[in-house]
């Protein structure tokens, strides 16, 4: 308790002369026992604690609803993922195919190139006429007549020229002696492709 006293002095005057009016005094009276004090030290530190659990919890339950989102998340871009994975394969797939169906078309050509530059290089060189063509990938073999061995030589010739070929060899030739009404001559050459 605090008792506060705003009389005057009751002994009377002060020795240092005047008589003035005295200062109140305050007198502070027991401030509890030491349980008191010890109890009031407890009751602060369970409300300091009560607050900083109650903020741990709070936090606790925020990281829990944000983990629920991302894992919501997560779910939703797994099912992206697989979907983006089935169709990077259908892509694959069909690309494969794509490939497969342009170097298909590119070997359609290969021949179809050959038997047009073969036809261009026979019709541009006189008395010479192909019976037989058999490709054999790396090489072509050519049968066919000529009304003279200068006609051959032309062929050989024109087919170097076409840039296909590395190498035009002639097997062989001989006079046709079946036909009697002209000269005639049978030829086999060899020609080894280039690389293209």
């Amino acid at each position: 308790m605090i008792k506060i006293n705003l009389l005057e002095n009751s002994k009377g005057k002060s020795k240092r002369g005047g008589g003035g009016p005295s200062m109140p005094t305050m007198e502070m009276g027991d401030m509890g026992s030491p349980k008191l004090k010890i109890l009031a030290v407890l009751v602060i530190a369970g409300l300091f604690n009560l607050g900083y659990w109650y903020r741990l919890d709070h936090q606790t339950k925020a990281i829990a609803t944000r983990m629920k989102v991302a894992e919501q998340k997560n779910r939703e871009l797994a099912d992206v993922k697989a979907r983006f994975l089935e169709r990077q394969t259908q892509a694959n797939n069909y690309k494969r195919r794509v490939d497969v169906i342009d170097g298909l078309r590119q070997s359609q050509t290969g021949p179809v190139n050959l038997l047009a530059m073969m036809g261009e290089t026979v019709n541009n060189t006189e008395a010479v006429w192909l019976s037989k063509m058999d490709d054999q990938g790396t090489s072509v073999n050519l049968e066919g007549t000529a009304l003279s061995t200068d006609a051959v030589a032309n062929l050989i010739a024109n087919l170097q020229k076409t840039g296909f070929f590395k190498t035009v060899e002639i097997k062989e030739t001989f006079q046709d002696d079946t036909i009697k009404d002209m000269q005639a001559f049978q030829f086999t050459l060899t020609c080894e492709k280039g690389k293209s």
